[in-house]
C-alpha cells in the first residue's frame, strides 16, 4: 500500500492509517500487471491486438461526435455521484448523522451502498463514451476495443481490492472512537467521505482517458 505502484488519492489515504510502514514489492509495473491476468487473458489480449487493425478500417456510421456532449454527461454522473457520497445519512427529525451506539454496521452498509451506485453508474458511463468512440474516428476505434475488452478483464480483480476499503473504514472507525473519544464522529464521516469520493475518481481513470482521447481527437489543429 506504501509503494508507488498506481499511488492514487485513494491508495494515500488508506496507507495513511496503516499503523506502520510496510516493505514496498520489489517488482516492476509489468510483473506487478502479469499477475492480474491469465493465459486466456493473455490469448484475448493477442487476439485484440491482431484485429485493431481491422477495426481501424471498418465503416463506421455518419454519427458526429460531440466532446462538449459527452464532457457534460461524464460531469453530470461524477457530480450525482459525489453528491450521494457527500449527503450523509439523516434519521427522519433528527440533524445528527447516524446513531453513535450503532456501531461501525450503518457506516459498512452505507459504503457498499455507494460502492454499488458508483459501480452501476460508471458500467453504463463507461459503455457510452466507448460507443461514442466507436463511431468517430479509426483510431478512437482502437482505443474502444481495447478498453472494451481489458474492462471485464480487470474489472474482477479491480472490485476485490475495492471491497477491501470497507475493511480499511472499520479499522479507521475503531481507531477514532480510541483515540477521540469526546469527538470521533465529524473525523470519521469526513474521512469517510474523503475515502469514498477517491475511489469514485479511481473508478473514473478509464472513462476520464477515453474522454480527453476524444477531445484531442475532435480539437481543432492548426
Amino acid at each position: 500500500m506504501r509503494s508507488n505502484f498506481n499511488r492514487s488519492a485513494l491508495v494515500r489515504q488508506l496507507a495513511g492509517w496503516l499503523p506502520a510502514p510496510v516493505d514496498a514489492p520489489r517488482q516492476d509495473l509489468a510483473e506487478r500487471l502479469g499477475q492480474w491476468l491469465n493465459v486466456a487473458d493473455a490469448i484475448a489480449l493477442h487476439s485484440t491486438h491482431q484485429a485493431l487493425p481491422s477495426v481501424a478500417r471498418a465503416r463506421r456510421p455518419a454519427v458526429p461526435a460531440s466532446a462538449s456532449a459527452v464532457q457534460a454527461e461524464f460531469q453530470r454522473v461524477r457530480a450525482t455521484l459525489s453528491q450521494a457520497i457527500t449527503n450523509p445519512p439523516r434519521k427522519p427529525g433528527d440533524e445528527s448523522t447516524m446513531d453513535a451506539d450503532a456501531g461501525f454496521a450503518p457506516h459498512h452498509q452505507r459504503c457498499l451502498e455507494q460502492q454499488r451506485r458508483m459501480e452501476m453508474s460508471i458500467d453504463a458511463l463507461r459503455g457510452h463514451v466507448r460507443k461514442t468512440l466507436s463511431h468517430t474516428s479509426p483510431h478512437l476505434a482502437q482505443l474502444a476495443a481495447l478498453d472494451a475488452v481489458l474492462d471485464p478483464m480487470l474489472g474482477g480483480r479491480e472490485q476485490k481490492l475495492l471491497s477491501t476499503v470497507a475493511a480499511f473504514l472499520k479499522a479507521r472507525f475503531d481507531q477514532l472512537r480510541q483515540t477521540q473519544p469526546g469527538g470521533w464522529q465529524p473525523i470519521f464521516e469526513h474521512d469517510l467521505q474523503q475515502a469514498l469520493l477517491a475511489e469514485l475518481d479511481l473508478r473514473l481513470q478509464p472513462v476520464v482517458g477515453m474522454v480527453e482521447a476524444l477531445s484531442h481527437e475532435l480539437k481543432p489543429h492548426p
